[in-house]
């Protein structure tokens, strides 16, 4: 009975450790997102916080839950107007999560992204479906607040999911990634040299994408070159710098961002963010599903190569003879049962 009861507390203890942690992963990320924000100093472009909730749940399991609450409590409750719109808001970010996590395991959603299948679910039912569930509760919330006008509900509103959704698309996929990335102890130099090129070039398309020149097409085969190279390990962070960089550059209206409205924007941001995510999360599903198949079929050749080399190397065994004691025992047997046919007797 003691020891059960140790195991109990050792397993609450567990639980309020990771809700501790969730709950200051949110917190801090969303003090990050912050740096970006283009509406009433708490509606960004890109919001971490819903990534990291996602995938919270994805690795840790819903129970986990309560720290996505208590981070986004502790993240709003400075910026909301009032004790109830907070409560409001809050409740909105933590079901988004929770909806995004139901609908990605009622479809059989695999952590690895290793199938197009996970891919699509990721983008169309975990970002974009899941999260119109906090936008319209938040945007809903400052509107009766009295924060809001009418006129720019919609504006928000499509910050609003733009930032929960992009958050899912560019920092869920990097955290799966890093949970399962292991250090290549035995990669070539070369490799590491393409690595660190490609790093290196990531960073200098950032700055261009934040210049005055409209250049953001230039982020399309970085993404490529990641996927094709580095799989999902490569595309991930290269989308989520590609992203960011897009964002700081809307958010400071420079490049195709410069000369129109918010609304505008936050299409322009979201359609080349939508982009980059497809190209960078179903481009690497594809080439790992054919990784995979290729080396499927180079398993079953080895199979079939080592079946054929036993089948020849046992034709080489001729069968035994039959003795001259087993002819005498068939003779005999002939000879008391003169009716018995034997294969040898058949014409």
């Amino acid at each position: 009975m003691t020891g059960a009861r140790r195991e109990r507390i050792r397993r609450g203890g567990l639980a309020a450790l990771e809700i501790c942690v969730v709950a200051a992963l949110y917190y801090g990320s969303a003090e990050l997102g912050l740096l970006q924000q283009l509406v009433r100093g708490q509606v960004t472009p890109l919001w971490p916080p819903t990534g990291i909730a996602l995938a919270s749940l994805l690795l840790r399991g819903p129970r986990v839950w309560p720290g996505i609450a208590l981070g986004a409590l502790l993240v709003n409750a400075s910026l909301g107007p009032s004790v109830p719109a907070v409560l409001a808001i809050v409740a909105g970010n933590t079901l988004a999560p929770l909806c995004s996590y139901a609908l990605l395991r009622r479809t059989g959603f695999h952590n690895a992204l290793d199938r197009l299948r996970d891919a699509l679910a990721l983008i169309f039912l975990g970002a974009f479906t899941g999260m119109l569930i906090s936008a319209t509760t938040g945007s809903g919330t400052l509107l009766l607040a009295g924060v809001l006008s009418s006129d720019d509900f919609w504006p928000t509103w499509s910050v609003w999911w733009t930032g929960d959704a992009m958050g899912v698309l560019v920092v869920t996929p990097v955290l799966l990634v890093l949970r399962s990335a292991r250090w290549p102890k035995h990669a070539p130099p070369s490799r590491w040299a393409e690595g660190l090129l490609l790093l290196a070039a990531t960073v200098c398309v950032g700055f261009v994408e934040t210049d005055s020149t409209s250049l953001l097409f230039l982020g399309f085969p970085l993404l490529i070159w990641a996927a094709f190279r580095f799989q999902l390990a490569g595309a991930a962070p290269c989308a989520l710098a590609v992203s960011t960089f897009a964002i700081i550059a809307a958010a400071e209206e420079t490049g195709a961002f410069a000369g129109h409205d918010l609304l505008t924007n936050m299409i322009t941001l979201q359609a080349f963010n939508v982009s980059i995510s497809l190209t960078a999360l179903l481009l690497a599903a594809a080439i790992n599903e054919r990784n995979q198949t290729q080396m499927e079929i180079a398993r079953a050749c080895r199979q079939l190569a080592e079946m054929a080399a036993k089948i020849a190397a046992g034709g080489h065994h001729r069968p035994p003879l039959p003795d001259s004691d087993s002819d005498s025992d068939s003779d005999s047997q002939r000879a008391q049962n003169p009716d018995l046919i034997t294969t040898e007797d058949r014409p």
